[in-house]
C-alpha cells in the first residue's frame, strides 16, 4: 500500500512538472517566431535571424513531449474511471500534440523558404510569398485546432473526471472545467473570424485554463492527488 501511495505522489509530481514545461515553453516560443510569423518582410528576415525561430522550435518540441507526457501520466486514471473517457482523452491529447508538431514545423519550413530565397539570384518573389503564406496559415489553423480546440476538449474530459471522483479539490477541477469551455470558445470565435488569433479578446479567454494549469501543477507537485478519492482506494 505504502509503495502504492508513492507511486501516485511520483505521478503527481512528474505530471506537475509537465504542466510547467508545457506552459512556459509555449509562452517562450512565441515572440522567437516573430522573424517569420510577424513580419512583412519575412522572406529575408527569416534567413538573417534563423537561429531565433529554430529556438522558438526547439521551445515548441518540449510543448508537444510535455503534452504527450502529461496524456501518458493522468491517462490511467482517466481509464480507471471510465474507459471511453480515458481513451478519447488520451486521443485529444495527443491529437492537440500532433497539431502543435505540425505547426513548429511549417515555421521551420519558412526558415528554409527564407535561405532559399536570399541565396536565390534572381527569386521568384511572388512564388515565394504564395509558399510562405501557406505555412503561416498552416501554423495558424494548427495553433486554434491544437491548444485551442483540442485543448479544450482534452482540459473537460479530465477535470470532469476529477470533479466527480474528488482527486483533486472540486473547486478546482470546476475551475478547470469552465477555462476549458472558454478555450473551445475562443477556438470556434478564431475559427470564424469573430475575433483575431491574437488579440485582447483570445488572451482574456485563453488566461483562465493558463491560470487553471498553473493552479492545477502547485497543487499536484504539493500535495499530489487526493488519497481518498475513489480511483486511488480501487488500487
Amino acid at each position: 500500500m505504502q509503495s502504492t501511495v508513492g507511486s501516485h505522489r511520483a505521478n503527481a509530481i512528474l505530471t506537475g512538472i509537465f504542466y510547467i514545461i508545457a506552459t512556459s515553453t509555449a509562452i517562450l516560443a512565441l515572440p522567437f517566431y516573430e522573424p517569420v510569423l510577424f513580419q512583412a518582410d519575412y522572406l529575408t528576415m527569416g534567413a538573417g535571424q534563423a537561429q531565433s525561430v529554430v529556438f522558438g522550435a526547439l521551445c515548441e518540441l518540449f510543448v508537444v513531449c510535455s503534452a504527450a507526457g502529461t496524456a501518458i501520466m493522468l491517462f490511467p486514471y482517466v481509464r480507471r474511471y471510465n474507459e471511453s473517457l480515458g481513451l478519447a482523452y488520451l486521443c485529444f491529447r495527443w491529437t492537440e500534440a500532433i497539431l502543435i508538431l505540425v505547426g513548429l514545423v511549417s515555421v521551420l519550413a519558412m526558415v528554409t523558404l527564407s535561405q532559399s530565397y536570399s541565396s536565390a539570384v534572381s527569386p521568384d518573389t511572388a512564388a515565394y510569398q504564395v509558399s510562405g503564406s501557406a505555412l503561416k496559415a498552416i501554423h495558424d489553423w494548427t495553433f486554434i485546432l491544437g491548444p485551442n480546440f483540442m485543448l479544450g476538449i482534452n482540459t473537460f474530459i479530465y477535470s470532469t473526471v476529477f470533479y466527480r471522483t474528488n482527486l483533486i479539490p472540486k473547486k478546482i477541477a470546476a475551475f478547470g472545467m469552465i477555462s476549458a469551455v472558454l478555450i473551445f470558445i475562443a477556438a470556434l470565435l478564431e475559427m470564424f473570424g469573430v475575433i483575431q488569433q491574437i488579440s485582447i479578446e483570445g488572451a482574456l479567454l485563453a488566461f483562465p485554463i493558463f491560470l487553471y494549469e498553473m493552479i492545477l501543477a502547485g497543487r499536484l507537485i504539493v500535495k499530489g492527488f487526493n488519497t481518498k478519492s475513489m480511483l486511488l482506494q480501487q488500487t
